[in-house]
């Protein structure tokens, strides 16, 4: 993996309490909350410039703007939801580019997972342990901040061990 393990060791304490949140609060009420999202750009922003030099720091928020520029319009078209495209557009600095490869085939094994095992406790005696959850209620609709939340996680993990 690109990213330096010691960059991923540093944003790690930070970002897995985010993504735990993240997860939480999208089975929970079906919506990826402003503030967290603000607080993982936060973190990015005030913890990214000590672990990057200036012009890859510069580059890693390039990202998320690009990101966010298509989750807008991914949102607009009805593709994916506004926090999940605010989610997305926060979390893309952490991602080194020339790990994209890792990162799409660590967020295609998580989102399988996570919707198979989502779907299984909906439709088992499991679901009452959270019985007030809205994501249990919602049709087809997924809650998209268990992967995404799940992804950025693991790819941080990860690359505590197999960084650069």
């Amino acid at each position: 993996m690109e990213i330096p393990a010691h960059v991923a060791l540093w944003f790690l304490p930070f970002v897995l309490p985010i993504c735990f949140y993240v997860a939480f609060t999208d089975l929970r009420e079906m919506r990826i909350t402003n503030q967290a999202v603000m607080a993982l750009a936060l973190v990015f922003i005030v913890v990214g410039p000590f672990l990057f030099p200036l012009p890859v720091y510069g580059w890693q928020l390039a990202q998320m703007i690009i990101v966010l520029v298509l989750g807008v319009l991914l949102n607009a078209g009805g593709a994916i939801g506004a926090g999940d495209a605010k989610f997305a557009a926060a979390a893309a600095p952490y991602i080194m580019i020339a790990d994209l490869r890792v990162l799409l085939a660590l967020f295609a094994a998580n989102l399988l997972a996570a919707f198979v095992t989502h779907r299984l406790v909906k439709y088992t005696p499991l679901r009452q342990i959270a019985p007030g959850w809205k994501s249990w209620d919602m049709g087809w609709k997924f809650p998209m901040g268990l992967s995404l939340g799940g992804s950025l996680a693991l790819y941080l993990i990860l690359g505590t061990q197999f960084g650069s």
